[in-house]
C-alpha cells in the first residue's frame, strides 16, 4: 500500500504499507502506535516519534499519490483582501476543480460520483479537464479551454483559494502609471547616478535622464513631459537620493540589508556607546555659552542607562575609559534626593538579595549596576584609541567597532538620544532644539544652568528613567505589559546572576592614559613640564625593570589636569604620585590644550627651568584674566574644561617669575586692605617689552610674545558707589565722603579706545 493510498483533506497521509524517505534511506511503514511509528529498511528497524519524523528535513512521502498532490494552505489572509465579486468567481472555481479531481464538488469526502463524466475510474484527468472546459463555457463563464482548466487546477494546489483569485483586480496601481517603461528605467538611472552626491534639484536631473534615454534608444523613443518627470521623480526617490530629502547615503532594502534588530539576553551583553552634543545651552566655567558633549552607555537587554558624562568641550579617551568604570560601581544617591530614589527603597526584583551580593548597593541610587562584556563603539578617535582598548582589556570587555556606514548598528543608543532631549533636555532653560528652524529667539539670553549643575539634574532624572516603562521591554509572557529599566534588570539578573566588581581609587588611577618615559636628574619631563619627588631619589637615571620599553617607566596622567602625574615604582604596590614641580604656583587645574596654548605664546629667556617657571606664570595670568573676563575668545575656550576658582592675583615685578606677596597684603578674597601706589609699579610693562621701547628692544614686539599685555595698565574710570557701605571691603579714608579709589590688581575693564590712544 502505498503512502497515497490513503488521503485526507486532499493530503496524503501515513499509512501501514507505505513508504518514506528518512535520513537518506527509504523505510517502510510496517506499524503505528500512537506517536510511535515502525519502520524498516534494509534490514534494520527503527521505532520513531511521529512528531520527529515529520520535522526532519529529510523526511518525504514516497508513491505517486504523493508527488505533487499535496494541497496547499488556504492564504485567507490575502483571500479576504479581494473584492467580494472576485471571492465570489473563486470558490466557484473550487467546486469545479474539485469536481475534475474527484467527480464530487465537495471533494473526495463525499464517498460517491456525482457526475459520471468526472468518474477518475472511467476518465483521464485531460478527459476531466476538456468535459468541463465544455461545461463552464456552457454556463457563461466566458470561452473557457482545457489549457484554462489545468491552469487553474495547478494554481489551486499551489496557492489554495488564492491562486482562484483573478488578480487583475488585486494587482496595484503602477508607481510609473502608464509612462512608457524604457522612459522609466532612464529615470531610474538618472536617479541612481545622483545617490551620494550631494543634494540637487529635479530639474538638473531632467537631461541627465533624456541624455541616457537617447544613448540607449535613439529617437525612438520620446521623452516625457516635465510635469510627467517631476512625477515619476517623486515616485521612484527616497530619501538617500538627496533629491527629496536628506542624502546621508545610509544602505536600505533596497541593496539588500536587512534591519536586523539587536539582541541581548542578559545584562552587560552588549552595552553601545556614543557621543553627541546636547540640545542645550550651559554657562561654562569661564562665564561663556555653549553646548555642552554627552556620552552615555546603554544596556540593551535592559534599556539602563548605565553611564553619562558631560564635558564642556571635545570628550578624551580618558573620559570614555572611566566611563567603564562608572557603569561597574554603584552610583552614591546625593543627601538632598528623596528616600523614593535610593535602592534600599526601590521596587527592584530581588532586592534584597542584590544588597546581600553587593553591600554598596546599601547607599546607592536606584539604578542598575552592569559590568559590561561586549561594548559597542563607533570608529571615533577617542574610542578606537589604545587608552580605551587598554580600560577594556583590564575590566575584561570586548570591543567590537560598528560596521562602517550602518549608523543602525547603534540604534539603540541613538535613539536613546533622542529621549534625553524630549525628556530631558527641552524642559530646562536654554533649550535650543535639535535644529535651528526649532530654535526660540535670543536662546542665548536666558539663564542656563553650569555644566555642573547640569550633570547633577542629568544624574537625578538618570534615576527617574530607570522607573519609567519603556516601549522596548516587554515579558514574553505578557506581551502587553511595559516593564522598566528596573524591573528587566532584576529579571534578568536572577536569571543570569550578579557579580559586583570591587573598583577602588587604584583602579581609577589603572585606567589613566599611559606614557613611557625615563627619569632623569632633574625628575621626569612630559610636555615641557618637569615632575619631581623625593620619592624618585633611587631611580634617577636607572632603567626600569620593564625590557620591552627599552628602560622606560610606566607614567599615568590626567589630560584634564596635569598638575600631577602617577608613576609605577618597583617598591611599591600603587602608582605613586609625582607633582609638577610648579603646581603650587598654578592653583587651577588645565588640560593639554591649554598648556600648548601657553608654551606657544611665552617667550624663552633664559635655560630651561627659567622657562618652565615663565610658562608657568603665564598660564596662572592667563587663568586670572579668563576669571575677571579680560582673555580673548579663544583663551575663554582653551580654559573652559578647567575647574577655575576665584583666586587673587599675585603680585610680581618686572621679572617672569613671582615673588612673594608683601606682609599685610594677603590677596585673600574679600579680605580688606589699603589702596597704595606700589600696586600699580608692580604692573608696569617691563623695559622694551613695547613698540615705544628704546635701544634695549631688540627683538621688536610680536602679538605672541607675551600674554601680560592686558593688565599692564590700571583702570582710570570711577567706581561706583556701593549700596552696602558697611561691606564694601575697603577702608573708609574720611576725606572727600566717598569709598577710596580699589587697589589696583591688573584686573581692571578693557577699554579698547584707550588703548588704541596708547598705541
Amino acid at each position: 500500500m502505498s503512502a497515497g493510498a490513503q488521503r485526507r483533506g486532499g493530503r496524503p497521509v501515513v499509512s501501514v504499507g507505505g513508504q518514506v524517505c528518512f535520513r537518506g534511506l527509504r523505510w517502510q511503514v510496517v506499524g503505528l502506535a500512537g506517536q510511535r511509528i515502525h519502520l524498516v529498511a534494509e534490514g534494520r528497524d527503527e521505532v520513531v516519534l511521529a512528531g520527529h519524523l515529520f520535522a526532519d528535513p529529510t523526511f518525504a512521502l514516497v508513491g505517486p499519490e504523493a508527488d505533487g498532490k499535496a494541497q496547499a494552505p488556504p492564504l485567507w489572509g490575502l483571500f479576504e483582501t479581494a473584492p467580494a465579486a472576485a471571492r465570489e468567481r473563486a470558490l466557484a472555481w473550487r467546486r469545479h476543480i474539485r469536481e475534475v479531481e474527484t467527480g464530487h464538488p465537495d471533494g473526495a469526502g463525499a464517498g460517491y460520483v456525482a457526475n459520471e463524466r468526472y468518474d477518475p475510474e472511467r476518465y483521464t484527468l485531460a478527459q476531466r479537464e476538456q468535459a468541463k472546459a465544455e461545461e463552464l463555457t456552457a454556463l457563461g463563464f466566458g470561452r473557457i479551454s482545457r489549457s484554462t482548466v489545468q491552469k487553474m487546477r495547478l494554481d489551486y494546489r499551489k496557492q489554495g483559494l488564492w491562486g482562484l483569485v483573478d488578480h487583475r483586480s488585486t494587482r496595484g496601481p503602477s508607481l510609473a502609471g502608464r509612462t512608457d517603461e524604457r522612459v522609466v528605467a532612464a529615470v531610474k538611472e538618472a536617479i541612481r547616478r545622483r545617490r551620494g552626491r550631494s543634494k540637487g534639484t529635479v530639474k538638473a536631473l531632467l537631461p541627465v535622464a533624456a541624455r541616457i534615454l537617447a544613448e540607449r534608444h535613439g529617437d525612438a523613443v520620446a521623452m516625457c513631459s516635465q510635469a510627467t518627470f517631476y512625477r515619476l521623480v517623486a515616485q521612484l526617490t527616497d530619501p538617500r537620493d538627496g533629491l527629496h530629502g536628506r542624502g546621508d547615503g545610509v544602505p536600505g532594502p533596497r541593496e539588500g540589508r536587512a534591519f536586523t534588530p539587536t539582541v541581548a539576553l542578559r545584562p552587560g551583553e552588549q552595552v553601545q556607546v556614543d557621543t553627541t552634543r546636547l540640545d542645550v545651552l550651559a554657562v561654562f566655567d569661564d562665564g561663556t555659552l555653549g553646548r555642552p558633549e554627552l556620552t552615555i552607555a546603554v544596556d540593551v537587554a535592559t534599556r539602563s542607562i548605565l553611564a553619562a558624562v558631560l564635558r564642556p568641550h571635545s570628550t578624551k579617551a580618558v573620559d570614555a575609559a572611566l566611563l567603564l568604570a562608572e557603569m561597574a560601581v554603584p552610583h552614591p544617591a546625593r543627601p538632598t534626593w528623596p528616600n523614593v530614589l535610593r535602592f534600599t527603597r526601590s521596587s527592584i526584583p530581588h532586592r534584597e538579595e542584590l544588597l546581600t551580593t553587593n553591600g554598596r548597593l546599601e547607599g546607592a541610587a536606584a539604578r542598575p549596576v552592569v559590568v559590561p562584556e561586549t561594548i559597542v563603539v563607533d570608529r571615533g578617535k577617542i574610542y578606537l584609541s589604545e587608552t580605551f582598548t587598554a580600560a577594556c582589556q583590564s575590566l575584561g570587555v570586548s570591543v567590537q567597532p560598528a560596521p562602517p556606514h550602518a549608523p543602525t548598528a547603534k540604534g539603540i543608543v541613538e535613539r536613546t538620544f533622542g529621549s534625553i532631549n524630549t525628556l530631558f533636555c527641552q524642559y530646562l532653560p536654554g533649550y535650543t532644539g535639535s535644529n535651528v528652524t526649532e530654535r526660540g529667539r535670543d536662546v542665548e539670553q536666558h539663564a542656563c544652568y553650569s555644566v555642573t549643575q547640569l550633570q547633577d539634574l542629568l544624574d537625578e532624572w538618570l534615576v527617574h528613567w530607570h522607573h519609567r516603562p519603556h516601549n522596548g521591554l516587554r515579558h514574553p509572557v505578557l506581551p502587553k505589559a511595559k516593564l522598566t529599566p528596573n524591573e528587566m534588570w532584576g529579571a534578568l539578573t536572577a536569571v543570569a546572576g550578579h557579580v559586583p566588581l570591587p573598583l577602588s581609587g587604584r583602579d581609577y588611577l589603572e585606567l589613566l592614559p599611559v606614557r613611557w618615559l625615563t627619569i632623569n636628574d632633574h625628575g621626569i619631563g612630559l610636555g615641557q613640564r618637569t615632575y619631581d619627588h623625593d620619592l624618585l631619589g633611587p631611580y634617577r637615571g636607572q632603567p626600569s625593570p620593564v625590557a620591552a620599553r627599552a628602560g622606560r617607566w610606566e607614567i599615568h596622567h590626567n589630560p584634564h589636569d596635569l598638575r600631577q602625574i602617577w608613576v609605577r615604582l618597583p617598591d611599591r604596590d600603587d602608582l605613586v604620585e609625582i607633582p609638577w614641580i610648579h603646581r603650587d604656583h598654578v592653583h587651577q587645574p588645565f588640560d593639554d590644550r591649554t598648556w600648548d596654548h601657553i608654551r606657544t605664546t611665552a617667550l624663552r629667556r633664559g635655560n630651561h627651568d627659567q622657562h618652565e617657571a615663565d610658562l608657568a606664570q603665564a598660564l596662572d595670568d592667563l587663568q586670572r584674566r579668563s576669571s575677571a573676563g579680560h582673555a580673548t575668545r579663544t583663551e575663554q575656550a582653551l580654559l573652559t574644561r578647567a575647574m577655575p576658582a576665584r583666586i587673587p592675583h599675585p603680585t610680581h615685578t618686572g621679572q617672569a617669575t613671582a615673588q612673594p606677596v608683601q606682609p599685610g597684603r594677603e590677596d585673600r578674597a574679600g579680605a580688606p586692605r589699603q589702596p597704595d601706589t606700589a600696586g600699580r609699579t608692580a604692573h608696569r610693562p617691563r623695559a622694551g617689552a613695547g613698540p615705544d621701547a628704546g635701544d634695549g628692544d631688540t627683538g621688536g614686539w610680536e602679538d605672541t610674545e607675551s600674554l601680560d599685555g592686558l593688565d599692564t595698565e590700571p583702570d582710570t574710570g570711577e567706581w561706583p558707589d556701593d549700596h552696602n557701605e558697611d561691606d564694601d571691603g575697603w577702608a573708609d579714608e574720611g576725606n572727600d565722603g566717598r569709598s577710596p579709589a580699589p587697589p589696583y590688581t591688573g584686573l581692571g575693564l578693557w577699554n579698547a579706545h584707550q588703548e588704541a590712544e596708547r598705541w
